[in-house]
């Protein structure tokens, strides 16, 4: 039984080895510059501050492993948040059913983006960068432009309520769908479908694998979790704010790069991916505490994107986007 227990967790150690020796290495710098880092109330910061990443970066790994990728989900973020909070304080719906309506909407626009891409094979780039504005202009629309105010207890407690008095709600959220993402892809049959079609399309399709419903399922689940992170954000920030989400997307790629998931399909894993939240975590955290710029900070986080990219294509792998464009 011990054996059983203790080699996934060996596996997982020996297959991210490289990423955690960086980060480790980080956290080491860290701590020398800022003697707050190590500190437990800052560790646990981070680990909220990281929560919302990880619901975006659990559908984008599962976009990239099957060889697409989503750039709307930063606006999904957005759009789920303010409309939850609007139709609570602007329309008095309950709040259990403003939260509905906040998930069916994020539920809508993954489901599009997956119905389109997997119907009339068009670029995922170009689709969902279609349908991010579409989303950011719901968000705008709705909200006039304005963020909206919400101090509903009830509503707020999902994003800053504590379980045992300091383990953050989000924290515990973003345990539950990291176990629950590792089962799904390692240990299901829509797991290995999703695989099969990132590795090689064409033979999954000759082995039988239902392509079209594995992709509009992967896109809408990814639409499912961005509602879900910006409505956890929204009441976290006491606030539905439209121009929220921004860039959101771009962290999340990275940390799947980062994590080892190939640009190219066919090649990830969750908690390489979780590794990769964690040390952009880290150093937005650290660049903070140092007093860094938010500017530098944007620079020093394209700079990570590019790095992570280019070690990609080295390995051989074409940029699955960037190849459809071109046709």
């Amino acid at each position: 039984m011990n054996t059983k227990t203790v080699n996934p967790v060996m596996g997982m150690l020996k297959n991210n080895a490289g990423i955690i020796v960086v980060l480790l290495i980080l956290c080491v710098i860290l701590s020398i510059a800022s003697p707050v880092f190590l500190t437990t109330d800052n560790l646990i910061s981070v680990l909220r501050q990281v929560s919302n990443n990880v619901f975006l970066a659990l559908g984008m790994t599962l976009i990239m492993i099957l060889g697409g990728i989503d750039l709307s989900v930063g606006a999904i973020v957005a759009v789920s948040g303010t409309l939850t909070v609007g139709l609570i304080v602007n329309n008095g719906l309950p709040i259990p059913i403003a939260i509905l309506c906040g998930i069916l909407i994020g539920v809508a626009v993954g489901f599009l983006n997956g119905l389109i891409i997997a119907k009339f094979k068009l670029p995922a780039f170009i689709v969902t960068l279609a349908t991010m504005n579409i989303a950011s202009g719901i968000a705008y629309i709705y909200s006039g432009g304005r963020s909206t105010r919400i101090t509903d207890s009830a509503f707020t407690s999902i994003g800053t309520g504590k379980l045992f008095g300091f383990i953050p709600l989000p924290v515990i959220y973003m345990i539950i769908f990291i176990i629950i993402f590792m089962v799904v892809l390692n240990k299901t049959k829509f797991g290995t479908n999703i695989y099969a079609i990132g590795g090689n399309r064409e033979a999954a399709r000759l082995s039988g694998v239902p392509s079209m419903k594995v992709e509009i399922t992967v896109y809408t689940i990814a639409g499912l979790l961005a509602a879900i992170a910006g409505i956890v954000l929204a009441a976290r920030m006491y606030s539905g704010q439209p121009s929220v989400g921004s860039g959101y997307e771009m962290d999340a790629i990275a940390a799947c790069v980062l994590g080892g998931v190939s640009m190219a399909g066919g090649r990830g894993r969750i908690s390489g991916t979780i590794f990769g939240v964690l040390i952009i975590g880290v150093v937005s955290n650290g660049l903070n505490l140092m007093g860094v710029s938010s500017f530098w900070q944007l620079l020093i986080k394209g700079l990570i994107i590019l790095i992570a990219v280019l070690i990609d294509a080295q390995k051989g792998k074409k940029l699955p986007f960037s190849f459809k464009l071109a046709k």
